[in-house]
């Protein structure tokens, strides 16, 4: 299936692993050119630009300035933006309680996981309306709907981005630019599974195993198992393509089944 994504300029943030790796590789797969940011360059990301159709870019994307900066190196590369994918994001399991998350990890939170976002689209809106057109596909959360008392902060950013990226959708629509969001539940990345993910910081107060959390999560599936990047990645993909080319201000749930409301 073509998706009509070929010889199109797509920027993704946090593309250095997980979910933003993932997008990237499909979007090449596609035969798109991706501007890659991460914090740093990872040897995966310096694998995919070899052949020249990724360019990555060593940026923090939670100093203010730092979705800008990668916007304005893809519109240098390449000339303009078509696609942007929102992706990075951060959490920390807040296995003390609410009290205490403080006013800095509620604003590191919010930077990381919603203004991040709001700064990249800032600045590559003005060239999807120099195009007449384009995408923007934003990974949110399961948790923007599913508010959990251990991610406090992070399901109120999430659920932050989800009113954002719906409310931005019907202000561009009409210039032809579509707005959604991916919604994934526990995916099998870092960010759950590394040595400082959720299941390894619930497990160290918990008196149980990082397998035995991840374990847990993924029974709340009915699929049984977490999501894997790859599958996040393909609907991003179909998302940012012009075969979605009516679906706008929709997001797209993949949980395996674990959201068990309409």
């Amino acid at each position: 299936m073509d998706l009509g994504i070929t010889g199109k300029t797509a920027v993704v943030t946090g593309a250095g692993r997980g979910i933003g790796l993932a997008v990237t590789r499909a979007l090449v797969a596609e035969g798109a050119r991706v501007v890659a940011g991460s914090r740093s360059v990872t040897d995966e990301l310096a694998d995919l630009a070899a052949d020249g159709r990724v360019v990555p870019l060593a940026v923090d994307l939670a100093e203010p300035g730092g979705p800008a900066r990668l916007v304005a190196v893809a519109a240098e590369a390449c000339g303009g933006v078509d696609i942007l994918v929102n992706n990075v994001g951060a959490v920390r399991p807040r296995t003390a309680g609410f009290l205490a998350v403080t006013d800095d990890d509620w604003a590191a939170t919010l930077t990381v996981n919603f203004l991040a976002a709001v700064r990249a689209t800032r600045a590559a809106l003005p060239f999807l309306l120099r195009r007449g057109g384009g995408s923007i596909v934003t990974v949110c959360s399961v948790n923007a709907f599913l508010p959990d008392p251990l991610v406090v902060d992070y399901s109120a950013a999430k659920a932050a981005l989800l009113n954002f990226s719906k409310a931005l959708s019907k202000e561009v629509g009409p210039q032809g630019i579509r707005v959604n969001t991916v919604s994934p539940g526990p995916v099998a990345t870092a960010l759950w599974l590394g040595e400082s993910g959720v299941a390894a910081s619930v497990a160290e107060v918990s008196g149980h195993t990082p397998d035995d959390i991840a374990a847990q999560a993924a029974s709340g599936a009915v699929t049984g198992r977490f999501t894997r990047p790859e599958e996040v990645a393909d609907l991003v993909v179909y998302l940012a393509g012009e075969r979605a080319g009516n679906i706008t201000g929709s997001d797209f749930v993949v949980d395996g089944g674990l959201v068990t409301t309409l």
